[in-house]
């Protein structure tokens, strides 16, 4: 096929897909165009806030507004102790949000044009006129607001590919195209920064105020005007009952994802490589202390540099068919320490010439190695939340931001390691005085060869080290691609469950939940193939992937045809029994008749197996939620309880959304009047939109009430309910075959 039939077979299927996602996928061609694009203004913004947020080594902060490594890192730490609060100020928001927008989206408006104005408002204080404390004081004032609005923002963008599709598969393919397009963005700024610097300055420095503010602004602006593509074109999907509602409360949210060992895994993976960055600004330091090229040249070596995450994103994808995420993982981290030691080497040839263009070959296989690592990043993330609500029932993705947390105290103690490296090898004020430099930016040493050959050499070796450790946790890592479309279906079929138990019958989402279930029945029951028997025989490639993917809707029919059997089971029967003793006597009078094993009992329970394991694990949640349940009684329900009713709620909801309907056709009918210069029709329509927005308030004002009562109520009853959902749930399955039957008639009529 030449390039002209390929190039009407991808317009074809883009007009096709433009609109519908094709068959097993969730994103039309048109979302996925939008995110990637999209994507460009959002890493413009992360671009340059790279540079203004406190960290290590940053050389806005150190080499240009001028603070040292220590107090830099003080702040550091105070910055990161102020984020405890916010963080879990926007997991909460993020995990009660109920808004028409979705949960992510929204805030890509709420919080990314603060975060333009307030990027545009650090880099025009005065520094130069500034005290080194008071320096200290403005960046930190400033990242305390970055703390909330920028990381609300980027996070918001990175998470919203955990909401658009539930297919892993397609999650990696979208991220894939995704990265391939925004990394546009740092290869273009890469190219023409520097270029831009020496316009401004007349000089080849990256280290000059005034580039920042000349050039930032305007990027930001422009950045997040772009970013609003996604907000417009994109719509979040979440397999969850459309009845569902959701009332959690920080604590109960917390404990239970830092009860997700794969979360922990993958964190614990970063925490330990806190390293590996160490030489990543050896080759900027080349360049300015070293003479190592002129400004031209630098430009091109870091569109070069810059353009070694691209490459990934192309091959990427396939690798994950063909490997699976975790192989990859372990590979490219252990490659990277190869390479990073390599460039040992190459520092020691530091102000000769061509030295930098061999760094950054190494530099760039590096790069690539990573970024196929990285790639996967957003992805195991997303599986890893699927897992949560498989396992409790909750979509609580904010709050995995919040228990990560957790790692900003060891960040805090890990994060002196570098600045403790920088100053036991030289990069200190005693070293720059005793070079004859007057001590106030103490990265001067680095234009002394020994010394910047010394220290760049030990920040080599312990970015190895760091490489190596960070690969570690990745061996522990056993969630399959194959167990999360096995999970997927199962949050199907429980999705679908529970909204036919409150009679909200969705005919598409019943059909897809009978359809996984009778086809699990039939896949079941076959025998798994032998597949290097079948190598032997003499079967094609093609054969021999048709009989993997079999093998492996087999287990994904055995996982589903367990979760349908599970009360069934010696333990699900004791579920059930226990369910049925907590509601037995209704909401109000539930808790004096529990009889229940103690949590000392439930802790001397078996745990070999997994599903002892997961026994054990619901039998303390429960026993937890029912200390929460008395605790809420005796407090708040002195006088009994009586159930809620949430039509009152529901109406609220309702009233509230419609009323934001009428506001953005207000909205619409004011731009067309200025538009054709309706200016008599103005008045009215701005006392409509003023009137509706108070409306809109009061309304809000009054489901603020709600919602803190019902959160109660589900604080005060929740073992009840979460008793009341395993006996539905149980009742449901039981009802299969009738429900099977009904789905025949309804499919033949």
């Amino acid at each position: 096929m030449n390039i002209k039939d390929k190039a009407t077979g991808f317009l074809t299927l883009a007009k096709k897909y433009w609109k519908t996602p094709p068959e097993g996928r969730y994103m039309t061609y048109k979302e996925i165009a939008s995110l990637a694009g999209g994507g460009i203004g959002v890493r413009i913004i992360v671009y340059c806030f790279q540079q203004m947020i406190i960290s290590t080594g940053n050389t806005l902060l150190g080499n240009t507004i001028g603070i040292d490594p220590i107090p830099l890192q003080i702040i550091y730490i105070i910055s990161l102790l102020t984020a405890f609060p916010l963080t879990a100020l926007r997991a909460q928001m993020i995990d009660n949000t109920r808004s028409m927008k979705g949960k992510y989206r929204p805030y890509l408006i709420t919080m990314g044009l603060p975060t333009a104005i307030l990027g545009s408002l650090f880099l025009w204080m005065p520094y130069e006129n500034m005290s080194l404390f008071a320096k200290c004081a403005v960046v930190l004032g400033f990242n305390i607001a970055f703390q909330f609005f920028y990381n609300f923002f980027n996070d918001s963008y990175e998470s919203l590919i955990n909401v658009l599709s539930p297919n892993s598969i397609e999650r990696s393919d979208v991220l894939s195209i995704r990265y391939v397009v925004e990394n546009l963005s740092p290869s273009i700024v890469g190219i023409v920064f520097p270029l831009l610097a020496r316009a401004v300055t007349g000089e080849d420095t990256l280290y000059d105020i005034r580039i920042y503010r000349y050039v930032y602004p305007p990027m930001l602006l422009a950045g997040f005007l772009v970013s609003m593509i996604i907000y417009v074109n994109t719509k979040e999907k979440t397999v969850q009952a459309k009845t569902h509602r959701t009332q959690i409360r920080f604590v109960d949210a917390f404990k239970a994802v830092a009860r997700n060992k794969y979360f922990w895994i993958i964190s614990l993976a970063g925490w330990i490589g806190f390293l590996e960055i160490g030489f990543q600004n050896i080759m900027q330091w080349m360049y300015n202390y070293q003479d190592a090229c002129s400004a031209g040249q630098y430009a091109v070596i870091t569109a070069i540099a810059g353009n070694a995450s691209f490459w990934p994103n192309l091959v990427g994808p396939f690798l994950i068919r063909k490997h699976g995420k975790k192989k990859i993982l372990i590979i490219t981290n252990a490659l990277s320490v190869i390479f990073i030691l390599m460039m040992l080497p190459v520092i020691a040839q530091a102000g000769k010439p061509g030295a930098i263009w061999i760094l950054l070959v190494f530099t760039f296989i590096n790069q690539f190695i990573t970024s196929l690592g990285h790639l996967l990043g957003p992805s195991v993330n997303a599986d890893i939340r699927d897992y949560q609500h498989y396992m409790t029932g909750e979509r609580i993705d904010g709050m995995f931001s919040a228990v990560g947390l957790i790692g900003n105290v060891i960040t805090m103690v890990t994060g002196l390691a570098l600045p403790a490296i920088y100053d036991r090898t030289g990069l200190n004020k005693e070293t720059a005085l005793s070079l004859g430099y007057d001590g106030s930016v103490v990265y001067d040493v680095l234009n002394n060869r020994d010394y910047f050959i010394s220290i760049c050499s030990v920040l080599i070796i312990a970015s190895a080290i760091g490489a190596a450790l960070n690969v570690i946790p990745y061996f522990f890592y056993d969630f399959t691609e194959t167990k999360q479309k096995a999970i997927i279906k199962v949050l199907k079929i429980r999705a679908m469950f529970e909204d036919y138990s409150r009679n909200q019958h969705n005919e598409e989402a019943f059909a897809e939940a009978i359809e996984i279930i009778r086809e699990a029945r039939v896949l079941s029951a076959k025998t798994p193939h032998d597949i290097e028997a079948a190598k032997k025989s003499g079967l094609g490639k093609k054969e021999i992937s048709l009989l993997k993917k079999e093998n492996e809707e087999i287990k994904i029919a055995l996982f589903v045809m367990e979760e349908l059997d599970k009360y069934n089971t010696p333990e699900g029967m004791e579920e059930l029994y226990e369910a049925r003793m907590l509601t037995a006597n209704g909401p109000e009078s539930f808790m004096a008749a529990i009889i229940l094993p103690s949590k000392k009992e439930i802790k001397s329970y078996p745990a070999q197996t997994q599903t002892q394991i997961n026994r054990r694990r619901n039998a303390l949640m429960r026993a937890e939620n029912i200390e929460t349940a008395k605790r809420t009684f005796r407090k708040y329900y002195k006088n009994g309880i009586e159930p809620y009713d949430t039509a009152l709620l529901d109406e609220l909801y309702e009233t509230e959304n419609a009323i934001q309907l009428k506001i953005l056709e207000i909205s619409d009918r004011i731009k067309a009047a200025k538009e054709f210069g309706l200016k008599d029709d103005l008045p009215q329509l701005k006392q409509d939109f003023r009137s509706l927005r108070i409306e809109k308030s009061d309304v809000q004002k009054l489901i603020k009430i709600e919602e803190h009562r019902y959160s109660l109520y589900c604080r005060a009853v929740k073992p009840y309910i979460e008793a009341q959902r395993v006996i539905s749930q149980a009742e449901s399955y039981a009802r299969l075959d009738e429900l099977e039957d009904e789905y025949i008639r309804s499919k033949e009529n």
